[in-house]
């Protein structure tokens, strides 16, 4: 158990921030699935920006790296490219 009172402070910190890195990281992952289940070029079309800017601001926040981030990017570009 944490002797000092800023060790309890970081641990309640540290719970409430996974829990919310959890949360965001688990939509977007969700998001990216929606995506890729998607058949019609308009509404990916529609998505793609929504996603991206989902996957760029885990990045930012060190949550997923920025290579992770833009792999899947690239991956859904492709993907929206092969829809006729």
């Amino acid at each position: 158990m944490a002797n000092h009172k800023s060790a309890v402070k970081r641990i309640r910190q540290a719970k409430t921030l996974r829990l919310t890195n959890r949360y965001v990281s688990r939509t977007a992952r969700n998001k990216v699935r929606q995506f890729r289940s998607i058949e019609s070029k308009e509404e990916a079309q529609k998505m793609y920006p929504e996603v991206c800017s989902m996957l760029d601001k885990l990045a930012k926040k060190n949550i997923i790296h920025q290579n992770k981030a833009n792999n899947l990017k690239s991956k859904l570009a492709y993907h929206l490219n092969a829809l006729s």
